[in-house]
């Protein structure tokens, strides 16, 4: 069954922060897991992401550097940055509302109204910034004035957006994850790295983040840093 299948996956997804340098990972491993990736969910599929593959020796010595020496990004057969990119908004509404016209033939359904009215003037209204902070005060306005009748959807300025779409782009980190791990390697993500060099080694414009770097290769034993702990189930979970 699926559910059994998922269950092996997700016991053997540790990171491992030690990998085997004499075995390598197909690019076609990648390449699928970069595919899956993409699947994963986000919010109002902007797809606001991009994923830049790191696997020539030379770039992979780069990032070794680059994310500050740690055992977890040597010998790594693969990386994988996972960036942020706001900034392209636009072209991501546009793409999305084009894909909803051009299924429209004759007069628009109600979900097609929808899906025109949702890029052609929502999305902006959540999305759009300016030097003055004029958008801001409209969104913050529009929350607080709305939310004292009904529940709304609390968004006002950068970092509401930053956040959103921080969490879709950790949904593909770890679908990525999920899948090398399905493929029968390792990986790790990794928090520590200068996302400045990191940004400016990869020439990103401005508008860009880096979300997680994550490496893969063949895990070894001492690559996985003891048991894995957790919280109990009872402290985390709570049921009303």
């Amino acid at each position: 069954m699926l559910s059994t299948k998922f269950e092996e996956i997700i016991q053997k997804r540790r990171s491992n922060r030690r990998y085997d340098p004499t075995v390598k990972v197909d690019d076609a491993v990648i390449e699928r897991s970069l595919q899956r990736s993409i699947l994963s969910p986000n919010s109002s599929n902007m797809q606001l992401w991009e994923f830049y593959w790191i696997k020539s020796e030379e770039e992979k010595k780069a990032f070794h550097q680059l994310c500050l020496g740690q055992s977890a990004a040597k010998d790594t057969a693969h990386m994988v940055v996972f960036v942020t990119r706001q900034d392209l908004w636009k072209q991501r509404a546009a793409w999305n509302l084009k894909l909803v016209q051009d299924s429209i033939e004759g007069e628009p359904s109600k979900m097609q109204k929808r899906g025109l009215e949702y890029y052609g003037k929502l999305i902006p209204l959540l999305y759009r910034n300016d030097i003055f902070g004029i958008s801001t005060f409209i969104r913050w306005n529009i929350c607080f004035w709305m939310g004292l009748k009904k529940p709304m959807m609390r968004f006002g300025g950068k970092a509401d957006q930053r956040v959103m779409v921080h969490k879709s782009c950790a949904l593909a980190a770890q679908t990525f994850m999920l899948s090398i791990a399905a493929e029968g390697f390792e990986s790790c993500p990794m928090e520590g790295f200068d996302a400045q060099r990191v940004k400016k080694h990869l020439n990103l414009p401005a508008g860009a983040e880096i979300n997680m770097v994550i490496s893969v290769g063949k895990g070894t034993e001492e690559g996985v840093w003891g048991p894995r702990f957790r919280v109990p189930y009872e402290e985390v979970v709570h049921v009303r």
